[in-house]
This record gives C-alpha cells, structure tokens and sequence, in this order.
C-alpha cells in the first residue's frame, strides 16, 4: 500500500509550549506538530495532515516553506520537504494545512481521505548513486510486498488494540538506514528489487554485486520453494555508510513464502537465515517476547539509542514485528531525525 503523505485527520488536542506566546502544538493521531496560534485551530477541526517526508510542489499556498524548506532532487523537481525540526525545544514533525487549500474541488472530504495526489504531493527521495540505481527490468513484482512498515504515529488505534491483546507478543529489530533490497526465487527465476523496481543483472549494480557475493541465488535454489527474502543493503557510498563497513553487504529481516503470502514468525524467520541460508539478520535487540510500550510516545522514546553495528551512530530507529509475522510496524528516532 503506498503511503498517505496527506491526508484528511482532526485535530485530536492543542498544548500550550512552554514560553512560546505565538506557537502550540497541534496533535492528529500520534504526530505532533507546532503551528501558529493566529491560525485559530481548535479541537475537532478537520485538517490536512502531510507527512515528514513529504515533498510538496511548488505553488503558492506552500511558499510560506521557500525559507526553510526548499529542496532539489536529483531529477530537478524542485519544492519544498518537510522534515523533523525542533522549535522552542518542542519536536515538530510535518504540516497542518486548512480545509481551505482543498476548497477549490468538488470532492466530498472524510477523515483518513488519501489527498497526497489532489495536493500534487510526492515522497521526498535523496540523490541515487548510479550503482544503486541499475537497470530497470520492470515495477516491483506484484506477487511479493515491499518493505515499508506504517509508522506508530499512524496507528493510533491499532496500537491501544494490540497493546491489550494477551495473543499478541513482539519482538523488536534494528531499523537499519541503508537501502531496501529484496531477493526471490519463483518457479525458477531468480530476481533482484530495489524498493519499488526489479533490476536487469549488470556488473557494477551493487544489489547484484551483493546477491553475487552472497551466493543468494544458489542458496535460494537450494531452499526447495518459491521465496523472498527482504533486508537493508548498507555499506559504503549508501546513506554515508554510518555503520562504517567496507564494501557492501545486507543485513535481512523477512522471509516471505511467495505461495502462501506470509512472512514467516521469529522461531521460523531466525532458523531459516542461520541455519539453512546462513546469512546474516539487522540486530535483534529483543531476545524475549514483549509487550508494547505504554504509549506511542514512550514507543518513540524506545526507538532512540546507538547502533548496534556502530556504537558512534544514532540508530534510525526500531521495526517491532509480531512473533508471528502477522503485525509489523516501525518507530523512527526523533533524535537520528532531527540530526538527520
């Protein structure tokens, strides 16, 4: 499912910040976000709400941003990405607009509306390095999912509902900040993703280079069954190599058995990558089962802390997975944001 940059929300609560006499903070969901009190928002208002991460066109409802939020990608679109800022020590994180922006239309509004593409909004992408970007062989294959979990902020309810479900226990990985790559083998083809394109197999493309290395296709073949396996692809030149790891390599964190649609649970996940593949999974910073944090904001709170693979870098944060692969969701660090 692509991801809700903007959408239709109500503001849940207003708080007053701390010796700010011209700011508060607007809550929707689980996100927190500073704004104006000029503005005249109150409790129960319906808003648009748009994602850090979102890249907003250049138009002008949204010059306001031009100061602090002007950016370039590398194939030149040009517009404004919002990102985690701290003001007057308070995190805020993306941007409330008015129903106003939206007025202009005919479309009846309801809260968890999708209006990413009415407001002409797309997902900020840093620059690519040519060997990551390869040779496109086609979209992502529809027969597998792609790797982006929801973030807790977005799961409002969920998250009280699994918190309370004795059923449920999680456990918790490493978010790595590299690259999403994913590997398959399907009635005998083998295949090679980035997050959202297959790949042609060239000699420089390091997703390739990897799989090479890794031996990915022979052990896959060897494996008997039609599978996926998904993972970070770090190293040097990706994200500034904040792990501080010479060449290249991928760290794993799902199996997905292509036939049945599942992921497999940790017992099955753990067993098949060091047992039968033998190959390396992101840090397990859980050995136990566990119960969720009490809050979302505790869950943020939870997702801070070093690197496992570099005790020198900020950690991205946490994915938390369901023992049985069935629930997955991701806890970014405000802190590796805001340094970001």
């Amino acid at each position: 499912m692509e991801r809700k940059l903007a959408s239709i929300r109500i503001i849940s609560d207003i708080q007053p910040i701390e010796g700010a006499d011209m700011i508060e903070l607007s809550i929707v969901d689980g996100w927190k976000v500073v704004v104006a009190k000029n503005v005249g928002h109150k409790v129960g208002d319906m808003v648009i709400y748009c994602e850090i991460d979102s890249f907003l066109p250049i138009k002008d409802e949204f010059e306001f941003l031009r100061k602090t939020s002007y950016k370039k990608m590398s194939d030149g679109m040009e517009g404004f990405r919002l990102k985690t800022i701290k003001m007057r020590g308070q995190v805020s994180q993306g941007l409330i607009l008015p129903m106003s922006v939206v007025e202009y239309t005919n479309v009846q509004f309801e809260v968890g509306m999708d209006v990413t593409n009415l407001l002409g909004i797309t997902k900020y992408e840093p620059p690519i390095p040519a060997e990551l970007s390869g040779k496109v062989k086609g979209l992502f294959p529809s027969f597998l999912r792609k790797t982006d979990e929801e973030r807790v902020q977005n799961l409002t309810k969920e998250y009280e509902e699994w918190r309370h479900q004795s059923k449920h226990r999680f456990y918790v990985t490493e978010k790595l900040d590299g690259s999403s790559a994913t590997y398959y083998i399907k009635d005998g083809e083998f295949g090679v993703c980035s997050r959202n394109l297959e790949l042609l197999e060239t000699e420089r493309n390091t997703f390739w280079n990897v799989a090479r290395d890794l031996k990915l296709e022979e052990k896959l073949r060897e494996f008997g069954r039609n599978l996926c396996i998904q993972g970070e692809l770090i190293g040097e030149g990706i994200q500034g190599n904040p792990y501080k790891i010479k060449g290249h390599t991928v760290r794993f964190f799902n199996v997905f058995d292509i036939d049945s649609r599942t992921y497999y649970g940790l017992p099955m996940f753990l067993a098949t990558m060091q047992h039968k593949l033998k190959l390396e999974t992101v840090p397990l910073l859980t050995n136990l089962t566990m119960e969720l944090p009490q809050t979302i904001d505790e869950c943020l709170a939870f997702a801070e802390g070093k690197s496992q693979l570099n005790s020198n870098a900020e950690r991205e944060g946490v994915v938390i997975r369901s023992m049985d692969g069935t629930i997955s969701f991701k806890a970014i660090s405000n802190k590796f944001l805001l340094e970001e």
